[in-house]
């Protein structure tokens, strides 16, 4: 089965089992709402139990959660540093122009049949996501996630095609 990142558990919060979660998935609010399913794995990526949430809150930039069973600081502390996951039997359909970060990173991008580089990572700095693009012998290119410049998403395809504005690229 495959399994996508939803968050890293980065300390507790408190004395009732509550665990603060730098989250890295665009639904927080529904990969954390109470009930859902969620997997614990280690640093080195080693399955260790099945969660289920029993409870959710926002703090700063941080999701609060707090698992079913497990209600004492005690019973969380070993879980500081470990990474939550999500089962991909546990994804929902998306909306057609929305994806998945798993569907994005690695695809291909081009401009005009010319081949830019390839997708490594979101960043989420504010009002869009940006694309990270990793280019041979160039600086990574920065990809506001916007209609102008992203023209077309090909997932099963594994492309992306963009027109890239005035600006937008440094190195030229």
């Amino acid at each position: 089965m495959n399994y996508f990142k939803v968050g890293k558990i980065v300390n507790t919060q408190g004395l009732q089992g509550e665990l603060r979660v730098l989250s890295v998935t665009d639904f927080a609010d529904e990969r954390f709402k109470k009930g859902s399913q969620l997997s614990i794995f280690s640093e080195q990526d080693e399955y260790l139990l099945d969660v289920e949430v029993a409870s959710h809150r926002k703090q700063k930039n941080f999701d609060i959660v707090k698992f079913k069973g497990l209600y004492h600081i005690n019973d969380v502390e070993k879980y500081k540093g470990t990474v939550l996951k999500v089962a991909e039997t546990n994804l929902s359909e998306l909306a057609e122009d929305e994806f998945y970060y798993h569907e994005i990173i690695g695809l291909d991008v081009y401009e005009d049949e010319v081949f830019i580089g390839k997708i490594s990572e979101i960043l989420q700095p504010g009002a869009n996501d940006v694309w990270v693009v990793k280019r041979q012998g160039k600086k990574d290119l920065l990809l506001p996630y916007i209609p102008p410049v992203v023209l077309n998403v090909d997932v099963e395809g594994k492309r992306v095609d963009v027109s890239l504005m005035e600006g937008l690229d440094d190195e030229d």
